[in-house]
């Protein structure tokens, strides 16, 4: 049984991991930490653990670092880079940081398991992906590889607000969010990058001309993207491509149905549908943003590095209603 710790307990992220670990037959949570409520039940903030944990915030002081085997750390952007800097946690303990202070760097693995699964099994220091680029990398990736996206390549997605965080803003407000819609960072989003390096790994060459316009939607949580590129390659080709590349993928599936968010919301799956329209292929891709888009797939990456199934605890089921 591995003991887990998690490091910035009190947000969105570190609330949907409590949900999977206090039922995770491989894992057992030694401790989650967090300065702003330390001495708090869990339940107290998590409160839909409620019967499922007695647990309580500790602070810094009261973490046992040394005593884990795991390590998540759900500190938020920025932090945990000079988290690992001040604490610096043992080699043989695994760390999976679920911010982007780590997503470019060469000695973290990234951790998406559709193209890393390999490199993510034993590994100790796993980056998490963004949960955009999760989304649009299980839409882009299969053209990429296929060497299909070398030219202008067009993205749209739309989140749910909580990918902004559990610390409310002007744009995170009930009362703005609520039926409304808005792009922000046009064209320059910050997971582009992460998301350009990927394309490369699995064969772009190209190093530019992804045109992402990303969008702030009315809803709570979720991320439906569409991928758009031009080509001759038939829709049974491009399919059969798809197919090819995520056989054996433990979450991501292929569809030619017409997919939505209610189908992967509260799940740790990929859905991806693939259309020919004239010259433009078009891919859709949906995730939650808060499991397979961060938490769900931080304990994916988790299984793999421990050699647990990779599927263990992560079998979540979606409501249409």
């Amino acid at each position: 049984m591995k003991r887990i710790g998690i490091i910035g307990g009190g947000g969105y992220t570190a609330g949907e991991l409590l949900r999977i670990l206090v039922n995770h037959p491989g894992v057992e949570i030694a401790f989650v930490e967090s300065g702003s409520q330390a001495g708090k039940a869990v339940t107290e903030v998590h409160d839909d653990l409620i019967g499922d944990t007695d647990l309580r915030f500790t602070g810094s002081s009261g973490t046992a670092l040394g005593e884990v085997d795991v390590i998540f750390l759900c500190m938020g952007h920025g932090k945990s880079r000079g988290w690992v800097e001040a604490h610096r946690p043992k080699q043989s303990q695994l760390v999976v940081d679920l911010s982007t202070d780590y997503r470019m760097d060469e000695s973290w693995v990234y951790g998406l398991p559709e193209i890393n699964r390999e490199a993510i099994k034993g590994a100790k220091r796993i980056a998490n992906p963004g949960c955009f680029a999760t989304a649009i990398q299980l839409a882009l990736l299969p053209l990429a590889a296929a060497g299909l996206a070398e030219g202008e390549v067009h993205v749209n997605g739309i989140t749910g607000s909580t990918g902004a965080g559990q610390s409310p803003s002007p744009t995170t407000h009930f009362s703005w969010r609520n039926a409304n819609v808005s792009v922000y960072k046009a064209f320059d989003h910050q997971h582009l990058a992460e998301i350009g390096r990927s394309a490369g790994q699995v064969g772009r060459v190209a190093t530019d001309n992804i045109h992402f316009l990303p969008v702030r939607g009315p809803f709570a949580r979720g991320i439906l993207a569409t991928c758009y590129l031009e080509t001759d390659r038939s829709e049974a080709e491009l399919r059969q491509n798809f197919r090819d590349f995520y056989q054996g993928a433990a979450f991501t599936h292929v569809t030619d149905e017409t997919i939505n968010l209610k189908q992967v919301v509260n799940t740790n799956k990929g859905l991806v549908q693939v259309e020919k329209h004239g010259s433009k292929v078009l891919v859709t891709s949906a995730i939650d943003n808060l499991l397979k888009g961060a938490s769900g797939q931080a304990v994916q990456n988790m299984n793999l590095a421990l050699g647990l199934p990779e599927d263990q605890g992560l079998r979540l089921k979606a409501s249409m209603f």
